[in-house]
């Protein structure tokens, strides 16, 4: 993990699917050093992934956050929401492979997981992996900043 002063701030965020996973990885978070801004929600009481899935995007977006977390039953739909949101680049990871590569080659800002489908020690692992790994740059940088460039037009209504 990096010095508590080169971490990033973290926005945190769940469904009612993912709260027991965001509790756990909001803990680990702690313990770790990490400010994190958790957006909620506070219970396993049904609530609207969507509502939580843009706070975090949305905190990441603006640089309120540097990174984004959001967990719900599958992670799915938290994943589609945050990408909704330009300057988002949320990626769904089920094992530490995919969260390597998310952060290694496409500098994902925001992790999803599904809390219905990653057991939880798998979870603050996956965690882990991400925040850990470095964006390559190099090759990757040119494909990034095409999808950066995709949200420059989406903003500006082209398309």
């Amino acid at each position: 993990m990096p010095d508590s002063a080169d971490k990033p701030k973290i926005a945190i965020g769940a469904d009612h699917a993912g709260f027991h996973a965001k509790e756990l990885i909001k803990k680990f978070l702690a313990a770790q050093g990490y400010e994190v801004d958790d957006v909620g929600t506070a219970s396993e009481e049904s609530v609207d992934y969507p509502d939580f899935a843009r706070q975090v995007a949305e905190r990441v977006a603006a640089g309120r956050a540097q990174l984004g977390i959001l967990t719900c039953g599958t992670g799915i739909g938290m994943s589609i929401t945050a990408n909704k949101v330009p300057g988002v680049r949320a990626a769904l990871a089920h094992d530490i492979m995919t969260a390597h590569m998310a952060r290694e080659h496409n500098d994902a800002n925001v992790l999803t997981l599904g809390a219905r489908i990653v057991p939880e020690d798998l979870a603050i692992a996956i965690v882990r992996e991400f925040l850990n790994t470095a964006f390559a740059g190099g090759r990757h940088q040119r494909r990034v900043d095409k999808i950066i460039d995709m949200d420059k037009e989406k903003m500006k209504g082209i398309r």
